[in-house]
């Protein structure tokens, strides 16, 4: 019986509470650190004290937990049941920055196509970013969209504008 109550308490967290110790970004610190809730709205800390350089701000969200909260949404962008190339792969639970590396892995610098507004992508094709560096065609949104993944995720961008 100890053992499935030991068991019950590792696998419930716990909920903030105001005065309890809550991990959040520090907007001073700019770093995840621990925090005191100093209020909350409903269940929901609302200011938090930094325990390192005691400033109070808004509560914000470790900067892990909005990673983790990008990369998901990026996996629902990526995911189509019908799509070849990239988005096949992303549908078998790869991350973003997987597919990207496997997309881009061994090619070489004149393969890529440079990025302009004005030019007309497939899907499959790779492209060379003044500001986003490499990427592959995703899939082809209409005539002049093209979402394109990135090393940091993907992007909708202009294409066959005039």
């Amino acid at each position: 019986m100890t053992s499935v109550a030991a068991t019950a308490a590792v696998t419930t967290a716990k909920k903030p509470r105001v005065g309890g110790e809550i991990d959040a970004y520090c907007t001073k610190c700019r770093l995840d650190l621990n925090h005191r809730v100093i209020a909350m709205v409903g269940d929901t800390p609302k200011r938090v004290e930094c325990l390192t350089c005691k400033g109070d701000h808004n509560y914000r969200r470790p900067l892990a937990e909005r990673e983790k909260e990008k990369e998901k949404k990026a996996a629902r962008t990526l995911s189509g049941p019908k799509s070849t190339g990239p988005r096949t792969e992303r549908s078998k639970g790869l991350s973003a920055k997987v597919l990207w590396e496997r997309s881009i892995a061994g090619q070489p610098p004149n393969a890529f196509k440079t990025y302009n507004v004005k030019s007309t992508f497939g899907q499959g094709e790779l492209i060379k970013h003044t500001r986003f560096g490499d990427g592959v065609v995703a899939r082809v949104i209409d005539a002049q969209k093209v979402e394109i993944l990135f090393e940091d995720g993907p992007r909708t961008m202009a294409q066959a504008m005039s």
